[in-house]
């Protein structure tokens, strides 16, 4: 298959292996894999609960992630950005990076990088809707931190995973996404000392011998999980702290499901093509697109409530994602992507690889199989760029 010029590079969700963190809350052995088992359909037609066709698998186990390496390379997608959880007391989910993709004997052909995933951990899983999740659900682990937790958390990413030979790089520079702008600054105090800290964080990079750092923020203007705000001016904002591209995590970020209890796939995938063709003039900077596979929360509800049009995980579900309609989606992607002007870079994300309990997920399942990477093969090829120029 032809050989095309894009990094595809696909969001992974470490929530499928043993944490301590987890056990601590939910008892021996628990992940989320026990909740999407738990579900079931909550309106005629929808569809729960997702099985995988590989079963529930451990995806800290070198083995179990050789197979994802293997699938992942063999049908286009040729990076994971890790979903990477760190607070002020300490990392949270790091076994299935740590253990599982960098034990892996096949890493060389999928690289890899951190997403800071730095926003609020709080317990819904699952949320009860007699109780407003935005209101009263635990908070288990605030997403801000202190400078001297970001200090600990540079040392870590440079000496850990930028030195790894496997690592994305962009024109020689390592490259490192943040989730949520407002913890960010949250945590430091304000603009000005969030600008010391990534400054910081380059002059580490630097020292380690990298020519500099990558900085990539996600923006969004919907925020979703409990505790999200949107930061007031976000393009002045990533302007100010000195970040290199921006991108998106999921298309809801740019426009909610509209109908309940069920939204279509093509809607949902509108509202967010709109977003890029309406909004992105204020941000002078390279914007990194996304492709979302669909978008289902509901597993992460107590299955005995009634179906709600209210908060998230409530709220409605996206229907008719087929495999099919993603290629659409990729196909579209590809088409924007090749008419842009102007210093590009060129990379899309997916959401998700395995997002199970949101409905966002490339994994093979018992209903589609391998149909949403053989729509990214069909569409960028197999034998795609390891590395960023």
């Amino acid at each position: 298959m032809k050989k095309h010029e894009n990094t595809v590079a696909a969001y992974y969700f470490p929530n499928y292996h043993v944490d301590p963190r987890n056990e601590h809350e939910h008892g021996s052995g628990w992940t989320e894999w026990q909740i999407l088992k738990m579900a079931h359909p909550r309106f005629p037609g929808h569809d729960q609960p997702r099985l995988p066709l590989w079963g529930y698998e451990d995806e800290a186990d070198p083995r179990v992630m050789e197979k994802k390496i293997a699938a992942a390379a063999d049908h286009g997608v040729n990076c994971f950005i890790f979903d990477w959880y760190h607070y002020n007391d300490g990392p949270f989910l790091e076994r299935c990076l740590e253990q599982g993709y960098l034990g892996a004997n096949n890493n060389h052909r999928v690289k890899f990088c951190c997403m800071w995933a730095n926003h609020d951990w709080v317990d819904l899983f699952p949320a009860k809707f007699s109780e407003n999740p935005y209101a009263t659900a635990k908070l288990l682990y605030p997403g801000a931190v202190t400078a001297a937790a970001f200090d600990v958390i540079i040392e870590r990413i440079v000496e850990k995973y930028f030195k790894h030979p496997s690592h994305l790089m962009v024109d020689g520079c390592p490259y490192f996404s943040i989730y949520e702008l407002s913890k960010l600054v949250a945590g430091f105090g304000g603009v000005p000392e969030t600008i010391a800290a990534l400054e910081r964080f380059r002059s580490a990079t630097r020292k380690a011998g990298f020519r500099d750092l990558h900085l990539n923020a996600i923006v969004w203007g919907n925020p979703i999980l409990p505790g999200e705000t949107k930061p007031a001016n976000p393009a002045e904002l990533i302007r100010q702290l000195g970040f290199d591209s921006f991108s998106s995590y999921v298309y809801v970020h740019h426009g909610y499901p509209a109908k309940f209890p069920a939204t279509d796939y093509d809607e949902l995938r509108d509202g967010y093509f709109k977003y890029w063709e309406n909004d992105l003039g204020q941000f002078d900077l390279p914007y990194i697109p996304n492709v979302t596979m669909g978008w289902d929360p509901s597993p992460r509800t107590t299955q005995s409530d009634n179906n709600c049009d209210t908060v998230y995980p409530f709220g409605p579900v996206v229907v008719d994602g087929t495999p099919e309609a993603f290629k659409q989606s990729l196909l579209m992607t590809r088409e924007r992507m090749e008419k842009r002007s102007g210093k590009q870079i060129p990379m899309v994300t997916i959401n998700a690889w395995n997002e199970w309990t949101e409905g966002s997920y490339l994994e093979p399942d018992t209903r589609h199989g391998m149909g949403y990477l053989e729509a990214i093969r069909e569409v960028f090829g197999t034998e795609t760029k390891s590395v960023l120029p």
